[in-house]
């Protein structure tokens, strides 16, 4: 989830309802390249919203998957839980970090700040 700050409030995002591509697909290079002026900047931008994407998913998924969790040492008591199996197979189907990134800056829903740029 993406926390957006608004007045004193802090609003989450969710992922679950992200327009994003699934699978692997070919983009046109000079979309991406026209949302900074520069591919490789483009590119920077979507690997570091990328990343935090990917961190806030695995936490969330942490999250659910720790109200599952026994505190037993013993390896025989392991057993399987349908509905932590059920919350493992829709985060796999989830789109990737990288693909929502991309469709964020094609959409313009990042902010992206030069600090070269600030002084």
């Amino acid at each position: 989830m993406r926390r957006l700050k608004k007045s004193n409030k802090v609003h989450t995002m969710s992922f679950k309802n992200i327009s994003a591509e699934r699978t692997t697909v070919t983009r046109d290079t000079i979309l991406v390249e026209e949302k900074t002026g520069n591919i490789y900047e483009s590119l920077v931008a979507i690997s570091k919203r990328a990343n935090q994407i990917s961190t806030e998913l695995k936490e969330e998924l942490t999250q659910k998957l720790q109200e599952f969790a026994t505190h037993t040492d013993n390896l025989e008591e392991v057993f399987e839980n349908r509905e932590q199996i059920e919350i493992s197979k829709h985060y796999e189907k989830m789109p990737k970090p990288t693909a929502i990134a991309m469709q964020e800056l094609l959409e313009e829903k990042i902010y992206l700040r030069k600090p070269e740029s600030l002084q």
